[in-house]
């Protein structure tokens, strides 16, 4: 099992240019896939998919590129993982869960056609993720560990099973402590980053503890730059409802660190984060770019 990068690597970009990148490579095999397709349901999943940061596809692409794929083997995945993404999110909003109208500064699915759409929208792009895996250009024992992989992280064991937590502890009659809420935003928010931080060392059969740890320790990060952004954003530049935390009275980071608190800490992950990819030396450079960048970012 391979752990160094690879020899001859394709190039590596700045994080501004990989994040640009990977959002122009996720919207062509979106449209790709949807070619030929209308009507309400399609126009609802492009819509789902539109926008963002791209985070996760660019966590795709840029660990296939540590490992010697170029964009264009990797790109199937990288659109899968943000198929996932969107239908986690277009769940997420409905009445029957976080009950949002906005996203990414555009009215909610739910809210732009009905709940049933937006039902059947998540349900489309969650199957369409894994018709992209197996479009990755890997080996075929590549394609079913990315499938499998991906299935557990977005699952009972994962997203949607800290979802699943997150909606339980709003009726507990205890809030949740420090460790509970870790290991429930591992799962909610953390699964699908570590999946997509890992997904190149998967294509190569290649040695994962390294992005597993990077991957593990970012998502962390990101959650609780989420839970800072939810008490100290503001909706305009967030794209959506601030303060909503406070208003159900729900545990996080920052109600049982403190601000400041949980700032540090996040800063503390980054660091951990940064440290995992020592095995990949230079060539690694964005990746720690994309670590810094979660903690720093105002939406």
């Amino acid at each position: 099992m391979m752990l160094s990068p690879a020899p001859d690597l394709p190039q590596l970009l700045s994080l501004p240019a990989a994040l640009a990148q990977a959002r122009d490579v996720v919207a062509g095999q979106i449209d790709l896939a949807l070619a030929g397709t209308s009507g309400p349901l399609a126009d609802a999943m492009r819509y789902a998919v539109a926008g963002g940061k791209g985070l996760r596809g660019f966590l795709v692409l840029e660990s296939a590129r540590l490992h010697g794929f170029a964009p264009c083997l990797a790109a199937p995945a990288a659109a899968a993982i943000e198929a996932l993404h969107a239908y986690s999110l277009v769940h997420d909003d409905l009445p029957c869960m976080d009950d949002d109208a906005m996203r990414r500064g555009q009215p909610t699915v739910h809210v732009k056609w009905d709940e049933a759409t937006a039902v059947l929208a998540g349900d489309a792009l969650q199957t369409l993720g894994f018709e992209l895996i197996c479009r990755t250009g890997c080996s075929d024992p590549g394609r079913v560990d990315l499938i499998a992989s991906l299935a557990r992280a977005a699952g009972l064991r994962g997203m949607v099973g800290g979802q699943a937590a997150d909606i339980a502890a709003q009726t507990a009659a205890m809030p949740l402590t420090l460790t509970q809420i870790t290991t429930l935003q591992a799962g909610k928010t953390g699964a699908l980053i570590t999946w997509s931080a890992m997904a190149g060392a998967r294509m190569a059969r290649a040695e994962t503890a390294p992005l597993r740890a990077y991957g593990d320790a970012l998502g962390l990060a990101f959650q609780i730059a989420d839970d800072v952004l939810d008490v100290e954003g503001d909706a305009a530049s967030m794209g959506k409802a601030v303060g909503k935390d406070a208003q159900a009275g729900k545990a996080t980071f920052v109600s049982l660190l403190g601000p400041d608190e949980a700032k540090r800490r996040a800063e503390e992950l980054v660091v951990m984060a940064c440290a995992a990819l020592s095995a990949y030396g230079n060539e690694a450079e964005t990746l720690r770019e994309a670590a810094r960048f979660v903690i720093a970012r105002r939406n």
